[in-house]
């Protein structure tokens, strides 16, 4: 099955990693799976590419999905973001501007709506380039 689309996925919960790594897997997406912050700094850091990040807020080793969302729109700009949290809005820390916050516990079907459409949107907004 050809890809169609690329996500770097950061969840610290290993079970949850998995599950929803393999669901997008069986959706089409390429996913690289990274257990904490400094692990996907280390593949944005990368020249790998990554069609969206989709990233837990809070996680362990200093390094936030937050963290993550800023450090990916100063090096990747159209690299779409998607943070995932059980907390409200307004207990988190400032959004950067451009990032879709879904609640946690979420579903596979909705993450899976939510990257097909950002994907899309990815299509038409490239200055009506279109990605192989």
């Amino acid at each position: 099955m050809k890809s169609i689309g690329s996500i770097l996925l950061v969840e610290d919960e290993p079970l949850i990693l998995e599950m929803v790594a393999d669901a997008l897997r069986d959706l089409g997406y390429n996913v690289q799976e990274a257990s904490d912050g400094r692990v996907a700094a280390q593949f944005l850091d990368s020249p790998t590419h990554f069609d969206i990040l989709v990233s837990d807020v809070s996680m362990p080793n200093g390094i936030s999905g937050i963290d993550l969302a800023r450090r990916q729109n100063q090096a990747r700009p159209r690299m779409r973001v998607v943070l995932a949290s059980g907390f409200a809005r307004s207990q988190l820390p400032e959004i950067p501007e451009g990032v879709i916050l879904i609640a946690k516990p979420y579903r596979v079907g909705e993450l899976f709506a939510l990257c097909s459409s950002l994907l899309e949107e990815a299509l038409i907004s490239d200055n009506g380039e279109t990605r192989a």
